[in-house]
């Protein structure tokens, strides 16, 4: 893993920390802090494949519905079903899994690509965990979270206006 040293931040704990691109994942090291990397060291097959991938990938239909604000969506199963059988056939694949950071008290979804030649990029999204936070508002903050970064990750167009329907905006200009 490839490591850049940046400053150190302290926060009120007394502990000393430097923020990393993911805002919170911290490797000690002496009195600095190392910010974890996105991608592997080389990245030109990588490159190459998701160059090609994207190139056969298309826009994600629309196939779920959101009755609370009345839109229409494509779903994680959607974006799976339209993105792994091109990146597989170009040697690429997918993991996605999460992580708790008690500094931030933040829940993160982390995607990663990889290349079967071991050339990675990584992507991590901080998520609201919404109501109750129970059980069934973690499942929807990963679900959710995931469905983002896999097409984020991926570059796949999705018709989702639902972002904006929650934020008050009723176009998509």
């Amino acid at each position: 893993m490839n490591e850049e040293v940046v400053g150190k931040v302290e926060f009120n704990n007394g502990l000393d920390h430097t923020p990393s691109y993911n805002d919170d994942m911290y490797e000690a090291k002496e009195e600095f802090v190392s910010v974890e990397d996105w991608k592997s060291d080389t990245i030109s097959k990588i490159a190459g494949a998701l160059c090609k991938a994207q190139g056969e990938l298309r826009g994600v239909q629309k196939n779920s519905s959101n009755p609370f604000f009345k839109s229409k969506y494509a779903d994680l199963y959607a974006l799976i079903e339209a993105s792994f059988p091109v990146l597989s056939k170009y040697g690429l694949s997918v993991i996605q899994g999460t992580r708790w950071c008690n500094l931030t008290n933040g829940f993160y979804i982390t995607t990663t690509l990889l290349h079967e030649s071991g050339e990675w990029f990584k992507s991590e999204l901080r998520m609201p965990v919404g109501g109750k936070k129970d059980a069934q508002a973690v499942g929807g903050a990963v679900t959710y979270g995931r469905r983002y970064g896999l097409a984020a990750m991926c570059g796949l167009a999705q018709q989702d206006d639902d972002g904006n329907t929650a934020s008050g905006k009723t176009s998509l200009t």
